[in-house]
């Protein structure tokens, strides 16, 4: 067995490179096409969404990681990615991700994302908001966000209605400052950055899609393979979110939930809890990698 720390699991290269490879071609069915998009200026409102709210390169879904607890055999491999030396060390052949590597701004930014998602984790979730935070943020037509892409499937006097007319309890930071000046005293809540940690609960769309979020600020150390899971979870919520909203997505495919009828409302919270089941054990995942990592750092770095 090669000499490597002993919390380490060993890959051979031959192991790691098929897994490279495999992970690679599963990125590949996003990542293609989002370049072949926008090389022919043609956005897409729900699958072009995840690369342009945040602000990470294709690159990063297609780049294969292990995450922390593996050790890969470096010196008989033909094929290297472009690990970061940053985080990286190379032991008697072997690299990995090593904790005492990080910088104390690193530690604290991963201490911060595991409490908020504990947080968010041991809330009540919410399914009785019906996404009207897309109808919030186009209340009274003074900025149509989607417009160049996607027009209104409703006359603006009946969006304007339906946010007067149902209660607004957004609790999601990121949502809440897009709506319009004069929607944002119609929620029923005030929520800030500063005060993410009492509001984000697990019913919400946009709290789920942002694992995707979580977990690209948490690499290297969590893997390619939950940041992938974590974004194929986004883009399923993303689809909730826009079918829901007051767009017209007939151009591309894709039926409404009317959310201004009961029917409606009770078919996205159906979709909401189905979907906050499903991201629920990758919020757990992401917290257990977390406190792997913080956990294996110790507090005197291994000299190079």
């Amino acid at each position: 067995m090669p000499l490597t720390p002993g919390h380490l699991e060993n890959l051979p290269a031959d192991i790691w490179q098929e897994k490279d490879a495999a992970h690679r071609q599963r990125a590949a069915r996003y990542t293609t096409p989002c370049r072949d998009r926008r090389a022919r200026g043609l956005p897409h409102p729900i699958e072009d969404f995840l690369f342009e709210y945040y602000p990470f390169p294709c690159s990063l879904l297609e780049n294969w990681h292990p995450g922390h607890g593996f050790a890969l055999e470096w010196d008989n491999s033909p094929h290297r990615p472009p690990f970061t030396p940053r985080h990286h060390r190379i032991r008697n052949g072997w690299l990995f991700a090593d904790p005492d590597l990080l910088s104390d701004k690193e530690i604290l930014r991963l201490g911060w994302i595991r409490d908020l998602l504990v947080a968010t984790r041991g809330r009540p979730g919410n399914f009785a908001c019906h996404g009207l935070h897309e109808w919030a943020m186009v209340y009274q037509g003074h900025d149509i966000r989607h417009a160049e892409t996607t027009p209104l499937r409703l006359p603006q006097s009946a969006i304007d209605q339906l946010v007067e007319s149902r209660p607004i309890c957004c609790s999601h930071h990121d949502a809440f400052r897009f709506f319009t000046p004069h929607a944002r005293p119609l929620n029923r809540l005030q929520p800030s950055f500063e005060t993410r940690e009492l509001h984000e609960q697990p019913g919400c769309i946009h709290a789920n899609m942002d694992l995707y979020k979580w977990a690209a600020k948490c690499m290297p150390w969590i893997g390619t393979d939950l940041l992938l899971d974590c974004f194929e979870s986004a883009m399923k919520l993303r689809e909730i979110d826009m079918r829901a909203s007051p767009y017209d997505l007939t151009r591309w495919g894709l039926d409404p939930i009317r959310i201004e009828t009961p029917e409606g409302r009770a078919e996205y919270e159906t979709a909401q809890r189905q979907l906050a089941q499903q991201a629920a054990p990758l919020r757990n995942r992401l917290i257990d990698s977390i406190e792997s990592v913080l956990a294996t750092r110790t507090s005197h770095p291994v000299p190079p």
